[in-house]
C-alpha cells in the first residue's frame, strides 16, 4: 500500500493549504499569503525607524543661548561675557548638526562652518569648568586633552590623534556619539612657537603640534587607535569624522598682556595721549585681546583661523571668590557640608571664616583652585578625627581655629612675589 502523503501546512502559522489563498513552497518549508503580508508590514515598519541606540548620549538636549547661560550661572560665578560667547557658539554649532540631520530640502543649500572656541584667562578662572558644564547640559561626550604632552608624529610623546581616542572612550566607543562630542584642549598656549628665529633643533612640541591639530579642527576623517598611542601598530583603527566635533581651547597665555599693551600703546600721561586710548582699563587688558595678539604670542595664523570664536575670562576678585565659595550648585562649602552629613555631622562656619579663606586665596594668587587648597588645609584635622568620634554631631568652624590651622600648614609658607 502506498505511503500516505504528509499534509502540507504553513511553516509559520500552521494553516492548512485549504485555508489559504496561496501557499508558497520553499526548500524545507512553506509560507502562506497571510504570513507574507504580515512579514512585509514588519519589515516596512523596522526600516522606517532608526535602530535603537542604547548609548547614554543618544538624545541631544539643545537649549537656547539664554537657557544655556542660565544653566551655566548655576555652576560658574561671573564671567558673563565668556558665558554669552560660549552659549552662542555651542547653540549655533549643534543647530548646524540638527539642520544637517533633518530631511528638509532647501532651494539653496548653505554650508555652515564650525564655531570652534578659544578662551584666554588666568589659571583658576573657570575655563575647564565652563566647557565641562556645557557638555553635561547638552548630554554629549566630553573629554579634556592636555596640549603639553602632544608632539609631532614620530617623536616621544602623544600624537594629536590621542585626543580623539579619549573622546571615543568617553562615548563608550559609540562612533556616532563621538562625532558630535566636545573636546577641551587645555594649555593650548604651551604649544606656541618658541621663537621666530630658525633653530638647529626641531620644534616638535610647539609649531609641529599646531600643524598636526589643523586637520582635526578643520574637519577630516581621522584613523583613531582605540587604545591610544602607537605601541600597538597591529590594532584596528577606527575612522572618526571630526567635522561635527566642537573644539574648545583654553590657556593662560602668560605674558600676552605685554603684547596687548604694546598694540594698544597704553600710555597714561604725556602730550601724545589719545583720548580714545586714555579710557582703556589698564587693570584688565585681557578684555581687549584680538587674534593679532595670539599670533604675536606664537600661534600660527592657520590655527587661529580655525578657532574663529575668541573670548576671555576676567581675573577673579574678592567678591567673585566669596560667591564661588557658597553660591553655585557645586560650591565648596556645600561639598564639605555634604561630606560631613554623610557621617551624621552638621558643620557651620563662623562669620569671617569665608572672608579669611578668600583673603588668603588672593594672597596666594591661585584662583578658584586655591580656595579648595586652603579649605583642605584648615579642615584636614576635622575630617580625620570626626568619623572616628561618633559622639560628635555638630561642628562649628571658628575664625580663630581657621587661622591657627592655616598658620601651621605648609601652605602658609607659599609666598608670591
Amino acid at each position: 500500500m502506498a505511503k500516505e502523503e504528509k499534509e502540507i501546512k504553513c511553516s509559520f502559522c500552521g494553516r492548512r493549504k485549504q485555508e489559504t489563498d496561496v501557499l508558497i513552497a520553499g526548500i524545507t518549508g512553506h509560507i502562506c499569503n497571510h504570513c507574507v503580508t504580515q512579514a512585509q508590514t514588519i519589515v516596512r515598519d523596522e526600516l522606517s525607524q532608526p535602530l535603537t541606540n542604547t548609548s547614554p548620549f543618544n538624545t541631544l538636549h539643545l537649549l537656547k543661548p539664554a537657557e544655556i547661560k542660565k544653566h551655566l550661572d548655576e555652576y560658574v560665578i561671573g564671567q558673563d561675557e565668556a558665558k554669552k560667547v560660549l552659549s552662542v557658539a555651542v547653540y549655533n554649532h549643534y543647530k548646524r548638526l540638527i539642520k544637517k540631520q533633518s530631511k528638509a530640502q532647501y532651494k539653496e543649500e548653505i554650508e555652515l562652518d564650525k564655531s570652534n572656541v578659544i578662551m584666554v584667562g588666568e589659571t583658576g578662572t573657570g575655563k575647564t569648568l565652563l566647557a565641562r558644564t556645557i557638555a553635561k547640559i547638552l548630554n554629549v561626550p566630553f573629554c579634556i586633552a592636555d596640549a603639553t604632552v602632544l608632539t609631532e608624529a614620530g617623536y616621544v610623546g602623544e600624537d594629536v590623534e590621542s585626543i580623539l581616542s579619549r573622546l571615543l572612550q568617553a562615548a563608550d566607543y559609540d562612533v556616532a556619539a563621538t562625532e558630535r562630542g566636545i573636546v577641551f584642549i587645555d594649555e593650548i598656549d604651551k604649544i606656541a612657537r618658541k621663537s621666530d628665529n630658525p633653530s638647529i633643533t626641531r620644534d616638535v612640541s610647539g609649531e609641529g603640534v599646531q600643524q598636526g591639530l589643523l586637520k582635526l579642527l578643520e574637519g577630516s576623517v581621522v584613523a583613531v587607535p582605540p587604545q591610544g598611542g602607537r605601541k600597538h601598530p597591529e590594532q584596528k583603527m577606527i575612522q572618526v569624522n571630526t567635522k561635527d566635533i566642537l573644539f574648545v581651547c583654553g590657556g593662560a597665555f602668560d605674558g600676552i598682556l605685554r603684547h596687548i599693551g604694546k598694540r594698544m600703546q597704553t600710555q597714561a600721561i604725556g602730550y601724545n595721549v589719545n583720548k580714545e586710548k586714555a579710557g582703556i582699563d589698564t587693570e584688565n587688558l585681557l578684555q581687549y585681546i584680538s587674534p593679532q595678539d595670539l599670533k604675536n604670542y606664537g600661534l600660527i595664523p592657520e590655527l587661529i583661523g580655525r578657532l574663529p570664536v575668541l573670548t576671555y575670562l576676567n581675573p577673579l576678585d574678592a567678591d567673585t571668590l566669596r560667591r564661588i565659595l557658597s553660591e553655585p550648585k557645586n560650591a565648596l562649602i556645600k561639598q564639605y557640608s555634604h561630606l560631613f552629613e554623610m557621617d551624621g555631622v552638621k558643620i557651620t562656619f563662623e562669620k569671617g571664616v569665608l572672608d579669611f579663606i578668600v583673603e588668603k586665596a588672593l594672597e596666594f594668587k591661585l584662583g578658584a583652585r586655591g580656595l579648595r587648597s586652603i579649605c583642605e588645609a584648615i579642615m584636614m584635622d576635622m575630617m580625620f578625627d570626626t568619623p572616628s568620634d561618633e559622639s560628635v554631631k555638630e561642628l562649628n568652624l571658628t575664625l580663630r581655629y581657621a587661622k591657627d590651622k592655616l598658620k601651621k600648614s605648609t601652605l602658609n609658607k607659599l609666598k608670591v612675589a
